[in-house]
């Protein structure tokens, strides 16, 4: 009980990196600037700036952000305007409202969600390509042509 050191360094390793990096940002508060974060992050506030999390993003149904947005996962409730970046899976839910371009491995849309913008579909591991950045600044016309 008292001196079970194999118990006690179990649970100190089992909140290492699992939870520990949670960032939030409430309803009713504002941010003018750039976040960047190495763990997941919830927003249910305002960002005026991109937002980057090595991990998962989620936004509120009360959150927004008017910015660029990078992040491994993200889950989309709230308002966007500007570009969507997610190396694994994009979830935009059914209040989901976005004002921009996604660049994202795989995407799921719920019916009910607004998507306004161009969409590229690429594995993870192209999306810092020149290419891809330069491909969802081109008319439609001229994709067809890549």
């Amino acid at each position: 009980m008292f001196g079970n050191k194999e118990t006690s360094s179990k649970k100190g390793k089992g909140l290492e990196g699992v939870g520990q990096d949670l960032n939030l940002i409430g309803v009713g508060t504002s941010i003018n600037g750039d976040i960047n974060s190495t763990g997941d992050l919830r927003i249910d506030g305002t960002v005026k700036g991109s937002v980057s999390s090595k991990a998962r993003l989620v936004l509120g149904p009360n959150g927004k952000i008017e910015g660029d947005i990078r992040a491994q996962n993200a889950d989309i409730q709230g308002s966007v305007k500007g570009k969507l970046m997610v190396g694994e899976i994009l979830f935009l839910k059914s209040t989901a409202q976005i004002e921009g371009d996604i660049i994202t491995n795989k995407l799921v849309v719920e019916s009910g969600a607004e998507f306004n913008g161009n969409c590229v579909m690429k594995s993870s591991s192209r999306m810092g390509d020149e290419k891809i950045s330069n491909e969802i600044r081109k008319p439609k016309a001229e994709q067809a042509t890549l």
